[in-house]
């Protein structure tokens, strides 16, 4: 199997760039691009492709860059979502940290293919030293005259800066980013008008995932046809799973898509601890349905994860063992969602509220069986009815536990205490 995001993250940070340039071939796309093809080509050169966002949406990303307008003569802006809030995620973390430059060069490609001249790379706010080794990989490219003006001679101009947020996770969804880039309290934007037409500062914006960026320069390099040979017909290339929780080997792993999520966990990640019992899987962030473990044979991709009524979100496997409380992942889950609403919509913030009260009583053993419907009432009630899908995200999660492990949940209510009291605890 080929790893091409990866393959220089051995390399020590301070040999990053000379590492990029000698021996991944660094820059090289991006020169192609710039001399050789038309802005056009490379858009359409990644629709052929295949790529589909990483961010957890999956929308296709040379049908988003081509929404942007063509020569209008107004400002247009590239923002690239860096903010990886999703709990279980910490793949974007380590393409800043081990090799930021194919991201630039990403960045690159995708502001000459829409005519941009401003980038924004939004990143976390709790990514102190990561937006340190962002920085010095752009100081890096402005000296070897990649950033800047007239790069490589061609005329193109483009400059990157960095935003860093203040630790909000609904910054992570693409209008409450922008709004924070301008200064504002961040709070998702009412849809349309759409960030192609009315972006940031109200001009023209692309909003693309870190990882998305950085598949960019080896598609280019290498070819639409190269990248739609890996992973499965609809879901192209490779992704980064980061695999977290009750493994051996908890770490980031480069993999294609159609890749079962049981090789993922006992192939790659060493399987269960202690060679305990698997319990459940999040498959792709704590936003995304539960499976259990009778159901991980399913594949890792966008279409066989939605017919097994999840998804594959950010590509976040967190592993729960049969020492899991599941009532109590609904707490964990419920208060998150509950703390990170930005209150603006009523039924995500009455409902998110409401759902992690009421688990919380179920918790302590002060539940009623009847509790559960109310709380299947008001996810029901959250989904599909806000600005965002935060509200969506709140409510997934506690509909795939309840779907899968019910039982549990009854017999909390039944036995008015917790059937696995060290849950949590190791």
């Amino acid at each position: 199997m080929e790893r091409y995001l990866t393959k220089n993250f051995t390399v020590p940070n301070s040999e990053v760039i000379k590492a990029y340039l000698n021996h991944g071939e660094g820059y090289k796309a991006m020169e192609k691009a710039l001399k050789e093809l038309s802005p056009e080509q490379i858009i359409e050169e990644i629709k052929r492709s295949g790529l589909r966002g990483r961010g957890g949406a999956g929308f296709p990303t040379g049908l988003k860059w081509s929404f942007m307008p063509r020569d209008n003569g107004r400002p247009k802006y590239i923002c690239c979502n860096a903010d990886e809030s999703e709990p279980g995620t910490f793949k974007d973390r380590q393409i800043i940290e081990n090799d930021p430059h194919q991201l630039i060069e990403g960045l690159i490609i995708g502001a000459y293919a829409m005519g941009v001249n401003t980038v924004y790379i939004y990143i976390r706010g709790e990514y102190a030293s990561q937006a340190k080794i962002l920085q010095k990989a752009i100081d890096e490219a402005y000296e070897n005259g990649y950033l800047g003006k007239d790069i490589l001679g061609t005329g193109f101009n483009v400059d990157i800066y960095i935003h860093r947020g203040g630790g909000a996770y609904i910054c992570g969804e693409e209008t409450g980013l922008m709004e924070s880039i301008e200064g504002k309290k961040g709070q998702p934007r009412k849809k349309p008008p759409f960030p192609a037409g009315y972006g940031v500062w109200g001009y023209p914006t692309t909003i693309n995932n870190l990882e998305t960026f950085s598949h960019i320069p080896h598609i280019i390099k290498k070819g639409a046809n190269w990248f739609k040979g890996i992973g499965t017909e609809k879901s192209t290339g490779n992704t980064l799973f980061g695999v977290s929780g009750h493994v051996k080997r908890p770490g980031v792993y480069e993999l294609p898509f159609g890749v079962s999520l049981k090789e993922i966990i006992y192939e790659h990640a060493g399987g269960i601890r202690n060679d305990n019992e698997l319990k459940g899987v999040i498959p792709g962030g704590s936003s995304t349905k539960i499976l259990p473990a009778n159901m991980v044979d399913v594949k890792m991709d966008h279409d066989s994860l939605m017919k097994a009524g999840s998804s594959i979100g950010t590509g976040a496997v967190i592993v729960m063992d049969h020492t899991t409380c599941m009532v109590r992942v609904g707490c964990v889950l419920s208060r998150f969602y509950r703390h990170e609403s930005c209150g603006q919509c009523t039924q995500c913030r009455e409902g998110t509220a409401w759902m992690h009260q009421i688990i919380s009583r179920i918790e302590r053993g002060e539940g009623e069986i009847n509790d559960l419907d109310t709380l299947l009432d008001i996810a029901s009630n959250m989904e599909g009815n806000t600005i965002c899908a935060l509200s969506d995200a709140g409510a997934w999660p506690i509909q795939g536990l309840l779907k899968h492990f019910r039982d549990e949940f009854e017999e909390h209510i039944k036995e008015k205490r917790c059937p696995l009291p060290d849950s949590f605890l190791v």
